[in-house]
């Protein structure tokens, strides 16, 4: 494999089927962590599977505390066959003079450097990227670097080439990242509603005519292949980036960054630099980027680092991202790239909870056989009309064990009146404060008000098991009954 990686891409160049998907399965480039995600989400769609686990694992040698830096990954590792950059390179050294510098900061600094001369952007825009990424890793316990640096320290920091100083190149890295992929029928079946992520859209492009045609350094790092994967993404999910909450994004150089702002269209060409002055690319602006501290702080480790993005995304949807938590994330963006050629883009939302689905989906689509489910899907509304007051009152998290069902089957709701708004959770996993377990129809009796509680605690047809005082507050949930029965 290792002899005809990228072959097929670069087979492809000239031809007029440029820009299109691959199937690549080599991780040592930066953006093959995506590729195996991204197949993984493709055989699940497709109904191939219902679980798949993308994974990847990068390793490299460690040098006594010293930070090293990304300088042209896998340029020289091999001498018996073209480079995958080497049309990269000849096109970059038709509109730019070489320097004795790295090739990988040269190819991206001169799109930064195209950038300032077409739009008046500065060296400053790109050290500001910089001292956001790095303040953002400060909060980041699984980030590589953690330290905060002044503007001062930055643009201080040893230059590289092309307005890069040191600190706003990426380190290399070690690190490993997992990502299960399941279907709907799988998250449902196993109670996972509550961590679910749902993939609404993932898209990769290769290189297309205008990488080498156009002339432009910002289009030889990838900015036509970075616009056409994100456009089809946002398409597909029926989405626009101004919806977009938080952002992951593969800054390998502050100035690559810059230019994906424009790209994947959270502003307008040549707007990057006001955006970065408004600071709309950090807490409290318009949208939060790479909150995890980036490639520049938190660590590249190629072949892992699509992982750790789509991690990183992952918690911050859930709300379990600390103190870097983006209040109220609801959707998330992810960019990933890799010279020679590969852009892959990806959109990413709660799967059940949180959203216009929610519970209702995983109680119609697993236990719409019980009578009991329209209950549930009752209380699912109450808490979506006014959650937090019915929160405040209840605060605990009931899980109702029902029996007797269709064919006398058994199944389990969680109804979480404790965090939040309130949820609830078709065969749930989380732990209750109180469990109620009853006959499907008497269940649905007494949530109607049909039959007495005390009756039918008496009569043992009503089984309590934890906090007494709970129990009793079910009453909030069945106050009215004409309007419980107004939702059924």
């Amino acid at each position: 494999m290792e002899r005809v990686r990228n072959c097929g891409r670069r087979s492809w160049l000239g031809r007029g089927i440029e820009g299109r998907c691959d199937t690549n399965t080599n991780t040592q480039r930066p953006r093959a962590k995506k590729d195996g995600e991204r197949h993984s989400a493709r055989a699940l769609r497709g109904g191939t599977g219902t679980l798949t686990m993308a994974q990847v694992l990068t390793k490299v040698p460690k040098m006594a505390n010293r930070r090293v830096f990304v300088v042209g990954v896998g340029m020289t590792k091999y001498t018996d066959r073209e480079n995958p950059i080497e049309k990269h390179v000849y096109s970059l050294a038709n509109v730019a003079e070489l320097e004795s510098a790295p090739m990988a900061p040269q190819l991206f600094g001169n799109a930064g450097k195209e950038h300032m001369a077409k739009y008046g952007t500065t060296p400053l825009h790109l050290a500001k990227i910089a001292y956001k990424n790095h303040l953002h890793s400060t909060n980041n316990p699984y980030s590589q670097f953690q330290e905060e640096y002044t503007l001062d320290q930055i643009q201080a920091s040893p230059m590289v080439t092309c307005h890069l100083t040191k600190l706003q190149c990426c380190p290399t890295s070690d690190g490993s990242g997992a990502a299960i992929l399941a279907s709907e029928d799988f998250v449902v079946s196993h109670g996972l509603q509550n961590q679910a992520i749902e993939i609404l859209a993932m898209e990769m492009a290769t290189d297309l005519p205008s990488t080498f045609e156009e002339e432009s350094p910002m289009k030889i790092v990838g900015f036509d292949m970075t616009r056409t994967a994100a456009q089809k993404v946002f398409s597909i999910a029926g989405e626009s980036p101004a919806n977009v909450d938080v952002v992951e994004l593969h800054d390998c150089f502050s100035a690559n960054e810059l230019i994906t702002y424009e790209a994947l269209g959270l502003c307008g060409e040549g707007e990057a630099g006001k955006m970065i002055d408004a600071g709309d690319n950090t807490y409290g602006g318009k949208y939060v980027i790479n909150p995890s501290g980036g490639l520049i702080s938190k660590g590249h480790p190629l072949g892992a680092t699509g992982l750790a993005q789509c991690a990183e995304l992952c918690w911050q949807l859930r709300g379990e991202a600390g103190k870097r938590q983006v209040p109220g994330a609801k959707l998330a963006l992810q960019h990933n790239i890799g010279l020679g050629g590969a852009a892959v883009v990806a959109l990413y939302r709660m799967g059940f909870r949180g959203n216009e689905r929610g519970i209702v989906a995983a109680a119609t689509s697993a236990g719409e056989e019980f009578k009991s489910a329209n209950i549930f899907n009752a209380i699912e509304a109450a808490l979506s009309e006014d959650g937090p007051k019915l929160v405040n009152k209840v605060k605990g998290v009931y899980c109702f064990q029902v029996k007797g069902g269709p064919d006398g089957k058994e199944a389990k709701w969680i109804v979480d009146a404790k965090n939040g708004s309130g949820s609830v959770t078709f065969n749930g996993a989380a732990k209750p404060d109180v469990t109620i377990t009853m006959n499907d129809n008497d269940l649905v009796d007494l949530m109607e008000g049909k039959l007495n509680p005390q009756k039918a605690f008496f009569q043992g047809k009503l089984k309590i098991k934890g906090n007494m005082g709970l129990a009793m507050k079910l009453q909030e949930f069945q106050k009215d009954t004409k309007q419980l029965k107004a939702k059924l």
